[in-house]
């Protein structure tokens, strides 16, 4: 039986009132873990995912040493692609390298479908394993979306500009929309294997799309983000949308049929509301802001939260994920200011 004990984070991802604003922080399992860096010399990312226990434990750590009021699954974005015929491996200290690049519709149509129950089994596994015996919070699963997706397969690697995506974007518009719905498709079916294993929530992370201006993100990518949402939507658990330097996305993604709008640390919580963010917003505090004094952090989040509380519908999280620098006592503390604070003012 799946055991859920603290709803909050549900809760303020629905828009109801809660007694406290929940928190959890996105790469809140890894780098800035003492136990998470024993376990990496030992095993490699690749090692730790495909075995669930370990997968589990690596999860499940910042629940337990933080007090936060979510999981989010240990996984890498590319997870799915060699399901689909895309040949990644991870490099230490580059990213996710491809060797086989998109080039054409022709290699777009080579794409195969993803089975998860026989493709990423040890995803489904660990997932199964924390919300059926460990976890007393909500577990988040999580995908890449399309255009973060694509810009790998098309660049071949991580890129600062994206060039060569963007120009088979612009250059290749029947094999750029072909690509998108294959992703699309791929995406729909990996997220809901993860909710039928017992994920309470997804967030769909579009890392880089950020690089397009809100007219080609209308054209180029949207449609694919409306089918995907639209598709989840049905299996009726939350759907948080993030992306990073993308604020001038984030009414787009508010027309989406998504739940929860994740911001960057550029744009001000109030300022989202006010041009038009009517659903609950995650954010958004600069992670950088993390290697400060103590006194400089809490009156940033002070701020952040005071924003947040002016309606119902907050979930405290970070503008991107935790640096490797980042102390561990720095993020538990932030966790217990969050929770006091909010509770403080929301009991009034």
């Amino acid at each position: 039986m799946t055991k859920i004990i603290n709803e909050t984070f549900l809760k303020a991802a629905r828009g109801e009132k809660t007694d406290y604003v929940p928190v959890w922080y996105m790469r809140q399992a890894g780098r800035s873990q003492p136990e998470y860096r024993k376990i990496k010399e030992k095993y490699s990312l690749f090692e730790i995912t495909h075995q669930p226990e370990l997968c589990a434990y690596v999860t499940r750590l910042p629940v337990e040493n933080y007090g936060v009021d979510a999981a989010i699954l240990y996984k890498d974005i590319m997870t799915p692609l060699p399901a689909i015929g895309v040949d990644v491996e991870i490099k230490s200290g580059i990213g996710p390298v491809i060797s086989n690049p998109i080039t054409s519709l022709a290699d777009v149509e080579k794409l195969g479908e993803i089975h998860p129950e026989e493709d990423v089994p040890y995803v489904l596994e660990t997932i199964k394993l924390l919300t059926e015996e460990q976890l007393s919070v909500p577990l988040i699963g999580f995908s890449g979306a399309p255009f973060t997706l694509a810009s790998y397969m098309i660049e071949g690697g991580p890129s600062k500009n994206y060039i060569k995506t963007k120009a088979f974007m612009y250059s290749e518009p029947k094999a750029w929309f072909a690509l998108m719905d294959k992703l699309a498709e791929v995406t729909i079916t990996y997220v809901k294997s993860q909710i039928q294993a017992g994920a309470k929530a997804i967030q769909i992370f579009d890392s880089w799309v950020g690089a397009l201006n809100a007219e080609d993100y209308r054209y180029y990518i949207k449609p694919a983000m409306n089918h995907i949402f639209s598709a989840l939507k049905e299996e009726n658990v939350p759907l948080i949308m993030f992306g990073v330097g993308a604020s001038h996305l984030a009414l787009e993604w508010n027309a989406l049929p998504l739940d929860v709008v994740g911001l960057d640390w550029r744009l001000p919580i109030q300022e989202a509301r006010r041009l038009g963010i009517n659903k609950t917003v995650q954010g958004n505090l600069d992670p950088a802001l993390l290697l400060a004094p103590w006194n400089v952090i809490e009156e940033k989040a002070r701020d952040i939260l005071d924003q947040g509380m002016e309606q119902p519908g907050h979930i405290f999280n970070l503008g991107h994920g935790v640096f490797p620098q980042v102390n561990p006592d720095t993020l538990k503390r932030l966790t217990s200011f969050v929770h006091e604070y909010s509770a403080s003012k929301l009991s009034k």
